[in-house]
Order: structure tokens, then C-alpha cells, then sequence
């Protein structure tokens, strides 16, 4: 069978092992500041593992390495897959693999180092930006020329939200990431003061709202179906979630700058548009769990399944969450505080890693050509993981509501009731409890780890045929 005619897997199955090494990596250095949070002297007084140093690290890692990877893996299997045709370039496809190590580890490099913009989740210099943006385009080329040579007129939903995350990415990094360099390792942001503030946390909640979200709702409408041997409860709704999700997210940034000097008609304006923008996400959330119609019993044996469903609930919690966390009021409360730690991790373990995770169950029977080891383990994970969330959200939600209320205490003649030093005093039990929650959530990962190694040790890897055009001889 000729190269042609078969799905590209290679590149797929190097996504997919790297989700699952970074996934580790980034998970350990994340429970290594949480530790830190707790027990300071854990950065033994070395400046690269300080926690100003490591927390970067940590969220470059797990979005874009870990999420990155399982992006990459999963938009490859499901763009041939719902085309019938072979990635349009295997060369190119390559170049996006190895770019993106590339990528990975420089970040590895200068991070800890302290080589950085400062940005929030645009931290890398300007050389490895640039190299972001090759990659990138190259992944786009990959992607949308995958999609012209298509084999069937009809472009199914989960490519239109994997195809509008590469579009929106590009523009946000290109356009944030702007800058003058002054040597090989130093630049500065082209934008200054308040417009620099607001191009920031236009890419910044946007690369929570089209990689951390557009993305992976890709991964929910191709996954989810196939897991559950359903269609898509409403595929209208999918088209209504897709255009609302895209319109709205776009001008929810500035609920990043409440009470900052961003003028008050934009500060109003994100929080405006964060409040509509629960619409569509739970529109979204609610097409994929509704896909289960009729067939609820799958949940009771099916652990891959419960990932996959379990991530929308989280989904759907934080997107309430977040909406209601961007109005002022509220705002005055969470700003600053672990609530927005708790918020942020609802999102990124209990949706971005469970989803992945279950789409990784997923895949790597079908490109070794071999069964789970062990579903027992599977269930084992889920549970570990899924405890660890609730550990971790729950400590950061009472501890983020205590630091708001005790920062905001007075006396009765003015004077805070309360010194900074006495909350951080008190925040400390939540931190650990923190710290156990993210230590299970890594369990699980190992977990996982095993039970693929023991999956693939005894197969070789599989070649899928793509399948002929119909009236073909």
C-alpha cells in the first residue's frame, strides 16, 4: 500500500507520546510551586528554581507544550479523518513537530534563566517568537491545504473550531508579540502603557479562548460522537455555538483590567461581552453532554467516556464561573486573589487535561492497533485525577473568597483589620491541600503513562488506509 493511500500516523503518534512527556514535565514543575507556596525553602535559594522564574515555565509548559501537542495530534487524526485524504504535506507536517520541540525547549532554557518579556503567556524573546510564528504558519498550510484537497464536499464542525484556533492564534502572538530587540535575548513591546496592558490581555484571554477552548471544542464535537457511537445531539447548535463562541470571545479581554486605568466604557464593554459569552459556551457544553441521549448507560463502563463527559462539566463550570467572576462587583472581590487560581484550573485540569487525557485513550489503541492494557487503570486514573481537581479548585475557591474578604476589612477608624503577612498566614492549609490536590492529578498522569507503555510495548505501529472516493474501481 503506498503512502498515499494511507492516513498519516507518524506525525500523530509523535504528537501524541510528546502530549504525555510535557504533560508530566509541566505537571511536576507546577506541583514543585505549589509546594514552594507552602514550604518556600523549597527553592533551595537557587535563583533558576525560584517560583518568579518556575511559574512561567509551568504555563508555557502545560498550555503549549502539553495542550499544544495534544492540538496538534488530535486536529491531524480528525482533519484526515473527516477529509478522506492524507495530510496535504508530510514534509511540513514534520517541520511542525520538530519546530515545536524546538520551541519547547528553548522556552525550557530561558525561562528559568529569567529571560522573558514579562508578558502573561507571551514570555519567550523575540528569536523564539519568531520561530512560533514559522511553525505556526506552516501548521496553518498543513491544516487549511488538508481541507481544499478534501475528498467530501461537507467540512465537518470540529475542523471550522481547530481551523478558526489557527487563524486566531497566529493574529494574537504576531500582533502581541511586536517588538523592538535591543540584543539577542532583550527586546521591548512595541506598545506602551495602557495600549501595551490591553494588547496583552486581548491575546491573553484569547489564547484562553481560542487555544484553551476553540481548540479542544474541536477535540469535544469529534471525540465525543465517536466515544459514544452517537451523533452529535444538535449539529444546528454546533453551528450556532461556533459563530456566537467566535464573535463574542474576541472583545472579552479587557475583564483582565477592571478598575486599572483602561478607560470605564472598555472595562464595561469585556465585561458586557463576557456575561453574553456564557450563552454560546454553554450552548457548546450542553450539544456535547445531550450527544449521550439515549445511550447514558455507557458512562457506567466506559472510563474513556466519563473523561471526555466529565471535562464538559467542567467546561461548563468554568465558563459560568468566569462570566461572573468578570462582573466589577465581583471582580473587586476575586481580583488578585486564588479564586482566579481556582477559576483558571477548573478550566485547565478539569477541562483542557481531561479532554486530552481521554482523547489520548483514544487514540493510542487505534495507532498501535492494540487494545488498553488495562481498563481497570483507566478507571483508577480517572478517579485519582478527578479527586485532585476537586482538591485543588475547592482549596483555591475558600482561600481566594478569604484573601478578597480579609484584604478588604476595616476597623472602625479606617485601618486595614488586617496585615498582608496575617493572609498569607492563613492561606497556608489551602496550599497544602493544593499542593495534594495537584500531586494526585500528576498520579493520575503516571498512571496513564504506564498503562500506555504496557499498550504499545507489544504492537508495532498501524498504517490506517484512507478510504477510495465513492464510484472508485
Amino acid at each position: 500500500m503506498s503512502a498515499a493511500s494511507t492516513y498519516n500516523y507518524k506525525i500523530i503518534r509523535q504528537f501524541s507520546i510528546m502530549t504525555i512527556v510535557w504533560g508530566i514535565v509541566g505537571m511536576a514543575v507546577g506541583l514543585l510551586i505549589a509546594a514552594q507556596l507552602a514550604w518556600p525553602s523549597l527553592n533551595f535559594d537557587i535563583p533558576w528554581l525560584t517560583y518568579g522564574r518556575l511559574r512561567p515555565l509551568h504555563t508555557n509548559a502545560v498550555i503549549f507544550a502539553f495542550g499544544g501537542c495534544a492540538l496538534f495530534a488530535t486536529s491531524y487524526y480528525v482533519v484526515q479523518r473527516t477529509c478522506h485524504v492524507r495530510l496535504c504535506s508530510d514534509r511540513l507536517a514534520a517541520f511542525t513537530f520538530w519546530g515545536w520541540q524546538l520551541v519547547i525547549l528553548a522556552a525550557a532554557v530561558t525561562l528559568p534563566l529569567g529571560i522573558t518579556t514579562s508578558k502573561e503567556y507571551a514570555e519567550l524573546e523575540w528569536p523564539i517568537d519568531i520561530l512560533i510564528a514559522v511553525v505556526w504558519i506552516a501548521y496553518a498550510y498543513v491544516f487549511f491545504g488538508t481541507i481544499l484537497k478534501r475528498r467530501i464536499k461537507h467540512i465537518y464542525v470540529a475542523n471550522w473550531f481547530y481551523g478558526s484556533f489557527i487563524i486566531t492564534v497566529a493574529v494574537l502572538h504576531i500582533f502581541n508579540s511586536l517588538a523592538v530587540p535591543v540584543s539577542l535575548l532583550k527586546s521591548y513591546s512595541i506598545y506602551a502603557g495602557v495600549q501595551d496592558a490591553m494588547v496583552q490581555w486581548w491575546y491573553g484571554h484569547n489564547a484562553v479562548g481560542f487555544f484553551l477552548t476553540a481548540g479542544f471544542l474541536g477535540m469535544m464535537y469529534y471525540f465525543v460522537p465517536k466515544q459514544a457511537n452517537r451523533p452529535v445531539y444538535s449539529y444546528r447548535l454546533s453551528v450556532v455555538h461556533f459563530w456566537s463562541l467566535i464573535f463574542v470571545y474576541m472583545w472579552a479581554g479587557p475583564h483582565h483590567l477592571h478598575y486599572s486605568a483602561l478607560p470605564d466604557w472598555a472595562q464595561s464593554l469585556g465585561m458586557v461581552m463576557s456575561v453574553i459569552l456564557l450563552a454560546p459556551s454553554w450552548g457548546g457544553m450542553i450539544n456535547g453532554i445531550m450527544t449521550l441521549s439515549g445511550a447514558w448507560h455507557k458512562l457506567r463502563t466506559d472510563p474513556v467516556l466519563r473523561f471526555l463527559i466529565v471535562s464538559l462539566s467542567f467546561y461548563g463550570m468554568s465558563t459560568f464561573e468566569g462570566p461572573m467572576m468578570s462582573i466589577r462587583t465581583v471582580n473587586a472581590l476575586s481580583h488578585y486573589t486564588d479564586w482566579t487560581i481556582g477559576h483558571v484550573h477548573s478550566g485547565a485540569l478539569g477541562w483542557v487535561a481531561m479532554i486530552s487525557l481521554g482523547c489520548m485513550y483514544y487514540l493510542f489503541p487505534r495507532l498501535y492497533g492494540r487494545e488498553m492494557y488495562s481498563v481497570k487503570l483507566i478507571e483508577v486514573h480517572f478517579w485519582t485525577s478527578t479527586i485532585g481537581i476537586v482538591l485543588y479548585i475547592v482549596s483555591m475557591w475558600v482561600a481566594g473568597i478569604m484573601q478578597g474578604l480579609m484584604w478588604r476589612a476595616v476597623n472602625d477608624d479606617g485601618t486595614l483589620t488586617y496585615s498582608f503577612i496575617e493572609t498569607v498566614k492563613a492561606m497556608h492549609p489551602f496550599y497544602i491541600i493544593r499542593f495534594l490536590g495537584g500531586a494526585l492529578f500528576l498520579l493520575g498522569v503516571l498512571i496513564m503513562t504506564y498503562n500506555l507503555i504496557r499498550t504499545v510495548s507489544g504492537g508495532k505501529p498501524v498504517e490506517s488506509p484512507v478510504p477510495e472516493p465513492a464510484g472508485a474501481h
